[in-house]
């Protein structure tokens, strides 16, 4: 297995242009890390990299999730670049907001092809890299609400439930060849994530959610993803008061899904 230590690993980072990829790039190149930043918009990517500690020793590296046929040449160009993969953070993804009714079988679809398909992907490309170089890292942010469904995010909430199966079964298949998964569920951060959700039309939202504009600073929550990565954590929940769902989801379902009903979303 690669050493737990970050400095020279390289670690890729998906939807690196902005939010948590973005904050999560900053705190791994300070730790030492050469990274991949991937992400559809270049300019983005580039404007991430320049404020980056090394900038000169990053790659920029565009990628549409949704583009199966793209993980093979890019996971090439990586190994090509650095000689090896020893983290990939599977951070891209869009959001949901809209009743289930309300929502047509295409978001549907797009949700499951951005969040789940392109990461399984992407995951499938690296994975025989790890095999090879006898381990690496998948560390996949997914969502609390990827253990606690709540409503106008039914499609989005189902992407991230697929990737917790995945991953678990990943974790569980590979793990004597060592090859470890951190699944990491982020409560209310601060970012863009609601302003970019599609709606039940496919459209983008366009508002930040209250919760979202008062959530955690991206940055803290970069700090408590790399700690947890540092750690060997398996899965660490990153949320305010909102992670307590988790817990009497599992010991009090019947009152959870009271609470959830009555619970206001936006």
């Amino acid at each position: 297995m690669p050493s737990s230590s970050l400095a020279d690993q390289v670690v890729w980072i998906t939807g690196a242009s902005s939010g948590i990829g973005e904050a999560a790039a900053a705190e791994y190149a300070r730790y030492g890390a050469r990274l991949v930043l991937s992400a559809r918009r270049e300019a983005e990517l580039e404007r991430v990299r320049a404020g980056l500690v090394n900038a000169e020793e990053h790659l920029v590296l565009p990628l549409d999730l949704a583009d199966e046929a793209a993980m093979g040449p890019a996971t090439e160009r990586v190994l090509n670049h650095f000689g090896r993969i020893d983290q990939l953070v599977h951070n891209g993804g869009i959001s949901q907001r809209a009743l289930a009714r309300d929502t047509s079988l295409a978001v549907d679809r797009r949700m499951m092809e951005v969040n789940y398909f392109g990461t399984v992907a992407l995951t499938k490309a690296v994975l025989p890299a790890f095999l090879r170089q006898g381990g690496g890292r998948f560390v996949v942010v997914t969502s609390l609400v990827g253990e606690l469904p709540t409503p106008k995010r039914s499609a989005y909430s189902a992407s991230k439930h697929a990737l917790h199966g995945f991953f678990e079964a990943l974790r569980a298949e590979e793990y004597d060849n060592g090859v470890r998964v951190t699944l990491v569920l982020p409560g209310f951060i601060h970012t863009r994530l609601s302003y970019n959700a599609l709606v039940g039309d496919g459209s983008e939202q366009g508002t930040l959610d209250d919760a979202q504009a008062n959530g955690m600073d991206p940055a803290e929550c970069a700090r408590k993803l790399v700690e947890a990565v540092q750690r060997g954590r398996d899965q660490v929940i990153i949320a305010g008061r909102e992670g307590a769902g988790v817990y009497l989801k599992r010991w009090a379902p019947p009152l959870y899904r009271r609470v959830i009903r009555k619970i206001k979303v936006t």
